[in-house]
């Protein structure tokens, strides 16, 4: 799979972070002077992983953690997954293929939280669809949730017409 991944360049880490168990450690804190061992120490770590392997994560992280750190739960959630079919696939597809004739939807696995975890709880089958064109040298992926985040006005008028097709056939 780190072969694969190689050959995707800059989106590499993202779609990485998405084949895989993750688990990120996001905050710590301890004591409360500098002259001063504190008496005990906390630790966010921020987990992510993939659907079906819940158990898998919790004992690899129970593990890391050791028999002497209690772990507790902040915000626990599921991971969701579904197939990859149906009319609303196929008007994304023909949404795409109508401002970019090579361009493809493609399954993909969100490392991120998403609203779609509610939805699923109601029997509601979700898909996310953020068509956008990027020029092959902008980092995307290196400037995700960083201070310079940002997309080339003409990949967002890219999305817009894609989106506006595709609201239009559904």
């Amino acid at each position: 799979m780190d072969e694969t991944l190689a050959k995707l360049g800059g989106i590499a880490k993202l779609i990485g972070a998405s084949l895989k168990n993750t688990a990120n450690p996001t905050q710590l804190g301890a004591g409360y002077k500098v002259n001063v061992i504190p008496g005990q120490a906390t630790a966010h770590v921020d987990g992510r992983f993939l659907p079906g392997y819940e158990e898998e994560f919790l004992a690899d992280l129970d593990r890391v953690l050791g028999p002497r750190v209690r772990r507790e739960d902040v915000h626990a959630d599921k991971a969701l997954e579904t197939t990859f079919d149906g009319a609303l696939v196929d008007a994304m597809q023909t949404a795409l293929s109508a401002e970019d004739p090579i361009a493809r939807a493609v399954p993909y696995m969100l490392s991120a939280g998403t609203d779609a975890k509610s939805f699923d709880d109601l029997g509601i089958r979700c898909f996310g669809f953020s068509p956008l064109q990027l020029p092959p040298e902008l980092d995307f992926a290196g400037m995700f949730h960083g201070v310079d985040e940002r997309v080339p006005v003409d990949g967002l008028k890219f999305g817009v017409r894609v989106l506006d097709r595709f609201l239009d056939a559904s």
